[in-house]
């Protein structure tokens, strides 16, 4: 990403997403960049040749935005802004390649209907049989060429002479001019000799022209660029997906009964009216009715998720069974999947650092390729005594075999599939940048609560002491702990209410913050909560040995006292995912350190780590020392990726190098990661990483083939081994394999962790 110093720092900076149109290959990428720098209050610009978008950073106080578009029309391209009243679903990138898609559909079979015809009538009179009875003269058959060439030249080919002029009038040199010159100078030179031999010193043996050869170029170049849109048609599929899932109306209750409206016309509170098998049209809460609902399209889960009054729902999931009555909370832009689709299409269109270093390589590849060929041309003809109609073809092999397409497209095709298949997944990745260092990492931070665990305490044991009756016990407790908004009291209510006790309301209620309760429940003294607040009232811990087991089982302990009687010990502790060792086991084979860091005692500490296979843990930590724990690991030159789901993980996860929040965790949360995975399920965490490391290995390969192309191609082209019509294949072939092998990663089903 190209970047200078912003015109105020402390003006409120944004982001904006726009089709650029126009692009065809790495130098068009850093030429896009450097035009959109120099409007005043664009700080960044990051173009992705593959997804046909710029992301820029700006000043929102900036009126100079509107000169965007002139900007990039006197660069050559044409600026397309997202439409902001299709709140958020619209789809202009994929309706944007359907129309390129179609127009070089268009331009190809007028370029085959006059390239036939060249290719037949420079072939047929080479065919003695042929050649004998042919009723043109070479001088009558070379005009016919030219009138057959023209159209192919101005009409399908225009848009490489367009972009040549539009590199031209800057200074810079991209593919367009890499084709222009080279369809161009054969052109050109046929034309001579077919309307001025005379001017060059031929004879009539001697007028071979190269018809075939410019229609022939520009027609392969064609076909490679139409199978290389369809393919990144199907690299972009994930926000086609996402954008299904929103339905077009929504029905709303209303006084006077129901109502089909657009979707466009929801607002928040509307009533909006769910039957079974239709998706649920907006983010909202259950109002009325129960049902199952299919996530899956959201978080990858596949099993439905009940859901029943005061419940969530989340718009573009599917409603399976009963009928729903939901209070629309979010709508349009403001909506999860709005979100999502928003985050997807701006992964896809960043870029990975190791992109920045081939743009920078493309940036003078054009003008060395140019070089090269006249430096071919020259020795040819000049040194190794070849005639101008063979140095010509050295010449024009040499660009067109050089065309740096598939170097623009090795990166950011792989990253757009890798998003793509992430978001599939349930995995939504915010930025190219860290995606990669995700393969890289050697460290994986674990917030405890929410991330190994589930977040929500549960009662695993109760011991009654001699005296008392277990359920009257727990009948009490639930009874004193029920205004209590507390997780611990909610735990004991829960369990309360599947042993099947009677929980009658409390006559008095008070709550000692960091202590615990006291009620006053049917003529009972009730007290519930830590060892300070039953010896504050002078009751003592019994010297039990099944109490003073559960204290050391690192569990939260409530204590009980009944008419100040010591009555129970209730240990409560937050259930352990049940992937959360697995995961663990899995992200120590692929080579991670393991780390739990957490706010909790270390008692309570160790239990999860003791039962999850994690070695290394650190407790009783506030969330400025997480972020310093963070720091501390990287200034010892570890790469540090973390998971997390609260507020106190926002600072560390900001520091981290690789940021995970865990679908059920807060927005602050989610709004710091880099990559949020939409389930609570921790095996996201090792899909995240194995999905990094299997990308990455694409944008190698991807670099590796558009190197070798280049690499072996170049010389073979100047040393007269390759005739440019095989050259003008090989570079389109170049591009196609190049987006091929990005989308053999949709094959990408991540670790299967049980």
């Amino acid at each position: 990403m190209k970047t200078r110093k912003s015109i105020d720092s402390e003006t409120v900076a944004r982001t904006l997403n726009i089709s650029v149109q126009g692009m065809t290959c790495a130098s068009c990428v850093r030429r896009v960049e450097k035009a959109l720098l120099s409007v005043p209050g664009i700080s960044e610009a990051s173009a992705n040749l593959a997804s046909g978008k710029v992301v820029v950073r700006l000043n929102s106080d900036s009126s100079e935005i509107a000169l965007i578009p002139d900007v990039l029309r006197r660069a050559g391209y044409e600026a397309q802004f997202p439409d902001h009243a299709d709140a958020g679903f619209g789809d202009a990138t994929s309706q944007r390649h359907d129309n390129e898609f179609f127009r070089l559909k268009r331009e190809l079979l007028l370029a085959i209907t006059f390239s036939l015809p060249v290719m037949l009538l420079s072939m047929l009179p080479m065919i003695p049989a042929v050649h004998r009875s042919w009723p043109l003269s070479m001088d009558d058959s070379n005009k016919i060429l030219l009138l057959l060439t023209i159209p192919v030249l101005f009409l399908p080919g225009r848009r490489f002479f367009s972009g040549f002029v539009a590199a031209l009038k800057h200074g810079t040199a991209d593919m367009n001019t890499l084709v222009a010159l080279g369809t161009g100078a054969a052109f050109a030179y046929s034309s001579m000799v077919t309307l001025f031999p005379h001017w060059l010193g031929l004879y009539p043996g001697d007028m071979n022209v190269y018809f075939d050869t410019t229609v022939t170029i520009i027609t392969l170049i064609l076909l490679g660029r139409l199978l290389e849109t369809r393919a990144r048609n199907a690299a972009s599929d994930a926000i086609r997906k996402l954008v299904a899932l929103q339905p077009s109306t929504a029905t709303v209750r209303r006084e006077d009964g129901e109502a089909t409206i657009p979707i466009s016309e929801l607002r928040p509170n509307d009533i909006v009216i769910i039957r079974p098998g239709e998706r649920i049209a907006v983010d909202g809460k259950v109002l009325d009715g129960s049902s199952s609902v299919d996530e899956s399209m959201l978080t990858g889960e596949a099993m439905p998720v009940d859901k029943h009054a005061g419940d969530r729902v989340i718009g573009g999931t599917v409603n399976l069974h009963g009928t729903l009555a939901i209070s629309a909370s979010s709508v349009g832009a403001e909506s999860v999947l709005a979100h999502i689709i928003r985050m997807v299409d701006e992964a896809q269109g960043s870029k990975a650092p190791v992109q920045r270093l081939v743009d920078r390589i493309a940036s003078v590849f054009v003008p060395i390729v140019i070089s090269i060929a006249f430096g071919s041309f020259i020795i040819w003809f000049f040194f190794l005594g070849a005639g101008p109609t063979e140095a010509l073809m050295h010449f024009v092999a040499v660009l067109i075999i050089a065309c740096p397409c598939a170097l623009g497209l090795a990166t950011p095709a792989a990253i757009m599939v890798g998003v793509g298949v992430g978001a599939n997944m349930g995995m939504m990745i915010r930025d190219a940048g860290s995606f990669e260092r995700a393969r890289s990492a050697d460290v994986m931070v674990l917030d405890k609560t929410g991330t190994v665990t589930e977040g929500r305490p549960k009662v695993f044991d109760m011991h009654v002491v001699e005296g008392f009756d277990h359920n009257s016990v727990l009948s009490l407790v639930a009874a004193a702990e029920q205004p209590s908004e507390h997780p611990l009291a909610r735990a004991v209510l829960e369990h309360a209410a599947s042993s099947g006790v009677t929980i009658q309301p409390p006559d008095a209620f008070q709550y000692q913050a960091g202590s615990g309760v006291t009620s006053r429940v049917g003529g009972y003294s009730v007290m519930v909560g830590n060892q300070a607040l039953l010896r504050g009232s002078g009751v003592d811990i019994p010297d039990d040995a099944n109490i003073l087991a559960l204290i050391g089982s690192g569990a939260s302990v409530l204590h009980v006292a009944i008419n100040d009687r010591y009555a129970a010990a209730i240990a409560i502790t937050d259930t352990i995912r049940e992937t959360s060792a697995s995961v663990v086991r899995e992200l120590k084979r692929q080579g991670l350190d393991v780390v739990m860091l957490t706010g909790d005692t270390l008692e309570a500490a160790e239990h999860i780590a003791f039962h999850t296979g994690i070695e290394t843990v650190v407790a009783g930590m506030q969330p400025a020392e997480k972020a310093a724990y963070i720091k501390k690991l990287q200034s010892e030159g570890r790469i540090v990726a973390m998971a997390g789901d609260g507020v106190n993980d926002a600072p560390a996860l900001a520091i981290a190098d690789v940021s995970i929040a865990m679908g059920s965790g807060t927005d602050v949360a989610m709004e710091t990661a880099a990559i949020t995975l939409m389930r609570s399920d921790p095996r996201g965490i090792v899909d995240a990483i194995a999905l990094s490391r299997a990308t990455i290995t694409k944008i190698r390969q991807n670099l590796f083939w558009a190197f070798i192309y280049n690499v072996v191609g170049i010389p073979l082209a100047a040393l007269g081994l390759l005739t440019p019509m095989f050259a003008a294949a090989a570079m389109a072939f170049s591009s196609v394999s190049v987006v091929s092998n990005s989308l053999l990663l949709r094959r990408f089903r991540g670790k299967n962790i049980t």
